[in-house]
């Protein structure tokens, strides 16, 4: 493969910001086969030529993949070679990060519609470590937590959940009510339900009384 590639590859990677690393988890390759790549070591079928084409502004794909020791010979016209359309620098960004970004939505109390989204990075194909289809942020909308730090307008980030593994602070539903509530287990199969909003206050549930909808698992608080 040519050297001119490689350099050319390395020289638009790191116009981009990104690192070979994450070049390689962009394109699906190790991060040693990008190095191997930009040393012109490697040579490059046409569907890594097309990925990488599509990180990189397409632009690689003005290049020929292969080059000749005879400087006499000349290639097959359009062998080899892919047909890129130019796209914008952020819709580049958007294809490029579409792997390594996920849009996570934000729901109010009601949840009937997203109120806006925010952005997290997948690391193992997780989000902070749970399963990408189960996290969601949440507005807080009232004071009743306050003694917990947790402030009418900060966003909580929520993992779906229907049960109630361990003692947390629960997003859930109560008499037909959605609320954020720390959540302790105690004897004789019931739930204690704490609040503080200035003063301490408790509640002794039946589990089956209660719908938990998720489990708060960080929080993001309004300057």
């Amino acid at each position: 493969m040519s050297n001119r590639m490689g350099l050319e590859i390395s020289r638009l990677r790191k116009e981009l910001g990104l690192t070979q690393k994450q070049l390689g988890k962009i394109i699906g390759v190790s991060e040693g086969f990008i190095i191997d790549v930009e040393a012109g070591r490697r040579i490059l079928n046409e569907d890594l030529v097309k990925k990488l084409s599509k990180a990189l502004r397409g632009e690689i794909a003005k290049l020929d993949l292969y080059e000749s020791e005879n400087n006499n010979y000349k290639p097959e016209p359009q062998k080899n070679v892919v047909k890129v359309v130019e796209k914008p620098v952020q819709d580049v960004w958007n294809d490029a990060l579409a792997g390594v970004i996920m849009t996570v939505p934000v729901y109010n109390y009601k949840m009937e519609r997203q109120a806006e989204i925010k952005q997290l990075p997948i690391i193992n194909n997780k989000v902070e470590g749970f399963a990408k289809d189960k996290v969601f942020y949440l507005i807080i909308e009232d004071n009743d937590m306050v003694g917990f730090r947790i402030l009418k307008g900060d966003r909580a980030l929520v993992y779906k959940t229907h049960e109630i593994d361990k003692d947390g602070i629960y997003f859930l539903d109560y008499k037909g009510k959605k609320t954020v509530r720390q959540v302790k287990n105690i004897e004789g199969g019931k739930l204690l339900l704490v609040s503080n909003k200035g003063s301490l206050v408790t509640e002794a549930v039946y589990r089956k009384d209660i719908s938990v909808m998720g489990r708060l698992i960080r929080l993001e608080i309004l300057l």
